[in-house]
């Protein structure tokens, strides 16, 4: 018994450890009131009048743990406002809400969130089109959730690759779950190598000045092992011409939790032939 313990003792290396802390982060995220696991619907916006409530009525039907008729939305020319009614408690910022515009997800400041008892509601923006993401807190997927699976931390696959700039501004279409495509901002591509394999990732910058690179991948674990549709790493970005890739934190997107997420896919280019045994490992099915 000393010895197994000795040698589990070794093997919990620094870096082990701090991977080890980033995936309980990465759980706890989750788990979060307002995380991915709480998002339980997604209604687009009509011109006009949208009314919400728990009524099967509404245009928007919440939980049963709201009022049946809560308040209106009123959108037009990509604004919305809501008009809450009269005694039903809503809350933005941690204050009552009687009528506001709300700014949506892409806004600079946005979005506004409506908190309603364990519900929240904000408007995003997906390819021009404007819906409200709904969060529930006590929503069955957040109940049922049985945790996080990993790959066992391995040291090869943390590895430095070689960075190479674009030598122009450069945007690379990058479609999303509901058929959209949006055209990111892509500052150049890595070079890397997976046991004797070279292998090229090209990543997305989220906003302008984003602080990360975001890289949106596929192997061929996906479907079996991981999530089938890809998975998400981030990671610093370049210095000088390097960036290294920690595939033992590569994870899941919030499709794997969530089935009204807007998650993007990988590119084409992004879909490497080589297995990346390491990360995080396809959730139990969403029901």
């Amino acid at each position: 018994m000393a010895v197994v313990l000795a040698f589990a003792a070794a093997a919990a290396t620094p870096y082990v450890a701090e991977v080890e802390q980033w995936r309980a982060k990465r759980l706890e995220r989750l788990q979060a009131d307002d995380g991915w696991l709480t998002v339980s619907g997604l209604f687009w916006l009509k011109d006009g009048a949208n009314t919400f409530g728990y009524a099967r009525g509404n245009d928007i039907v919440l939980p049963a743990s709201a009022p049946p008729r809560a308040g209106v939305l009123h959108f037009s020319g990509g604004k919305a406002t809501v008009r809450v009614e009269p005694g039903v408690h809503i809350l933005s910022g941690g204050k009552p809400v009687t009528s506001m515009e709300l700014r949506a997800d892409t806004s600079s400041g946005g979005p506004d969130v409506l908190v309603l008892g364990p519900l929240s509601l904000q408007v995003i923006e997906r390819g021009g089109r404007y819906g409200i993401r709904l969060k529930d807190n006590q929503s069955a997927g957040r109940r049922a959730f049985a945790g996080l699976t990993w790959y066992p931390v391995s040291e090869a696959h943390r590895v430095v690759a070689r960075f190479v700039p674009n030598p122009a501004p450069k945007t690379i279409p990058i479609a999303n779950v509901l058929g959209q495509e949006d055209q990111m901002p892509s500052p150049g591509y890595v070079v890397f190598k997976i046991g004797d394999t070279e292998l090229r990732l090209d990543p997305v910058l989220e906003e302008p000045d984003a602080k990360e690179l975001f890289f949106i991948f596929k192997d061929p674990t996906a479907g079996r092992d991981t999530y089938p549709a890809g998975r998400y790493l981030y990671t610093d970005l370049p210095k000088d011409g390097a960036v290294t890739l920690d595939f033992n934190k590569a994870y899941s997107p919030p499709c794997a939790f969530a089935a009204y997420a807007t998650c993007p896919l990988p590119p084409p280019q992004n879909r490497l032939p080589v297995r990346i045994e390491a990360g995080e490992k396809k959730p139990a099915p969403l029901h």
